[in-house]
């Protein structure tokens, strides 16, 4: 079919639904069915998905092969309006603004997820698949059809349901459910089940339908009294924690408004039902269980964990709203990791709920976790300004405190390359600009290092600020920056009186020396990374600033004897090499340690073009691989 533009498009496609109504035979109930499920599947569907989903008849107990039809039927039935994706072996509407199309007019298809509903069912429900869910291993490969139906069956109930679909789904599920293969699958979706289990007896069909939310599947094997209400599946969910989990609100009104349901029965990590649903943000739920007495709004898993605690680390804030509204919660209790609602809540940027939390007299700003870091430490961390600012308020907050790596706010923001909350932190005379943390690295070395230029004009406008502050190795911010390859930062340090751009570190190795030993993106990490965190990169534009300054050394040797020449030959760096060589005094024959010259190992890792530059200089002496 030739596409056109602008409303002829709705016109071409109404005209050709038109044609596959009125195909003769079983056509039009192949095509119109073919659109159907293409269109409201929860995810592409295989061909032989749809194949046998079109096979099913409803009614039936027997699933019989012989009425799948073939996808190039299929193909024939709708017009030109489906094709078959090789690549991805699904079955796909010929344009995206068919699905809008369809989309726009619902009428076309009569209550399709009800429909849809029906058909999973009646395939569930087959003698073929119930001999196969008792089968040992048995191979759903076989039966193409059977994990969409497993995993979505519940998803279409539960956007529209027939008193046929019903009847089908709780007959399904009053019988013994954990044993049946469809469970399996069901529990080995990661995007609806978390968690896999070789064994799935102890889920049950109303942990299913508390698990989908279909309200009279639910209440109606309720009254049947099939289950234990209160009984907990290999997690210890019960059907209340799942529907809580997954913001079924209505089952958890039908589940709390029983006398004999357990509100806060805890699973096997501790957590109740509020837990789940507060740390999932689901609001309505959350109102619901509250109201039941025996709820406890404060009660902690064994993490240590309180709904407060799951609220405030997701940054659900009208929830964390509700649970301070209750007396019986405590707003600065701590987990088992010593972190509070506040420190999660910083660590994550929820401006909102932070704000929440600091109303609150009893609220510790500068309580430490378990690696030393308080609530300002990780907004700063994070880069996280909004919180920042608001923790800055408060008079009482240490801004210097240090965790247990010796790293400060400012230090944790400088490394991160935060430039918002660096200038934030600076801005307060009582933050020292220069203080190290355990490897004696300074604000102003991370920042370097990292190629943050604002961060690094940042910290330079401050007098106390060291430029050339060395760490525990002997390294300078200079020399983080060389190593880097971060010329823009390299000429802002060197723009600073008292730093010598040819210090040696313990290692004996100067900035020119970590500049022609620049490591590409490719070999530390992706450019993608690189970019998104650092400035740009221009290894041989910091040769040539470092080898414009007089007190450089270019043959300089560090302790294994290895010159700048020597890294940039054996990385194959044709420019660093050419820009050295036009310096009269280097010398290409200058052998390391062990008598390996930089021609050898340019000769040795087949940089060629490097080899003949060093080869060009009358004093190297040939080599022998």
């Amino acid at each position: 079919m030739r596409m056109t533009d602008g409303s002829e498009l709705g016109d071409v496609y109404g005209a050709t639904i038109e044609r596959i109504k009125t195909q003769a035979g079983d056509k039009s109930r192949l095509g119109m069915a073919a659109l159907m499920w293409i269109s409201h599947a929860e995810r592409p569907l295989e061909a032989d998905e749809l194949c046998h989903a079109l096979a099913v008849k409803l009614g039936s107990t027997d699933f019989n092969t012989d009425n799948v039809p073939l996808i190039s039927t299929l193909v024939s039935c709708c017009q030109g309006l489906i094709t078959v994706d090789k690549e991805a072996s699904t079955v796909r509407l010929i344009h995206f603004t068919l699905q809008e199309y369809l989309s726009t007019h619902p009428d076309i298809f009569s209550r399709p997820h009800s429909a849809m509903a029906e058909i999973c069912l009646t395939f569930l429900s087959s003698r073929q698949v119930k001999a196969l869910s008792t089968g040992p291993s048995p191979d759903a490969q076989n039966i193409p059809f059977l994990s969409y139906c497993s995993v979505y069956w519940g998803v279409h109930g539960k956007t529209e349901l027939s008193d046929y679909a019903k009847s089908l789904a709780v007959e399904l599920l009053k019988e013994d459910y954990g044993q049946m293969l469809t469970t399996s699958l069901l529990m080995q979706e990661p995007d609806l089940y978390s968690w896999r289990f070789d064994t799935h007896s102890r889920f049950s069909g109303l942990h299913c339908a508390s698990f989908f939310g279909i309200v009279e599947v639910v209440a109606s094997l309720i009254e049947m009294g099939y289950y234990d209400i209160n009984e907990g599946d290999l997690m210890g969910f019960t059907p209340l924690a799942w529907a809580s989990r997954n913001r079924h609100e209505e089952v958890v009104k039908i589940l709390v408004g029983r006398e004999e349901v357990s509100p806060d029965k805890p699973d096997w990590r501790g957590q109740t039902p509020l837990s789940h649903a507060a740390g999932r943000g689901h609001v309505g739920v959350v109102e619901i269980l509250l109201r039941r007495e025996e709820v406890n709004p404060d009660t902690t898993d064994y993490p240590g964990r309180t709904p407060l605690l799951y609220a405030a680390m997701y940054g659900h804030e009208r929830v964390v709203k509700l649970l301070l509204e209750r007396e019986e919660v405590n707003p600065d209790a701590t987990d088992n990791y010593r972190q509070t609602s506040l420190s999660y809540a910083a660590r994550g940027g929820y401006d909102g709920v932070v704000k929440l939390l600091l109303e609150r007299e009893e609220v510790n700003l500068d309580l430490t976790d378990d690696c030393g870091r308080t609530p300002l430490l990780h907004a700063a961390g994070g880069g996280y300004d909004g919180v920042v600012k608001l923790l800055l308020e408060r008079e009482e907050v240490n801004l210097d405190v240090a965790d247990k790596d010796g790293r400060t706010p400012l230090l944790h923001a400088a490394r991160g390359g935060h430039e918002g909350v660096a200038k934030l932190l600076l801005e307060r005379e009582e933050v020292n600009p220069d203080l190290t943390d355990k490897d004696g690295r300074t604000p102003l070395s991370y920042a370097a290092g990292g190629g943050y230029y604002g961060v690094v004009k940042l910290l330079l406008e401050r007098e106390e600020v060291n430029p050339d502050m060395t760490n525990k190795r002997g390294r300078t911010p200079l020399s983080y920056a060389a190593g880097g390859g971060y010329d823009g930062v390299v000429k802002l340090l060197l723009e600073r009186e008292g730093v010598n751009p040819d210090m040696a570190d313990k290692g004996g190795r100067t900035p020119l020396s970590y500049a022609t030993s620049f490591r590409p993106p490719s070999r530390r990490g992706s450019l993608a990374s690189l970019e998104a965190g650092c400035g740009k990169t221009d290894c041989d534009g910091v040769v040539k600033i470092l080898l414009g300054r007089a007190e450089v050394n270019p043959n300089m040797q560090d302790n294994r004897g290895r010159t700048p020449l020597w890294y940039a030959a054996k990385h194959g760096y044709q420019g660093m090499v050419i820009l050295l060589l036009e310096r009269e005094e280097v010398n290409p024959d200058v052998a390391d340690n062990g008598g390996k010259t930089p021609l050898f190992f340019a000769t040795r890792y087949g940089h060629n073009q490097v080899a003949a530059l060093l080869q060009s200089r009358k004093a190297v002496t040939p080599t022998t691989i």
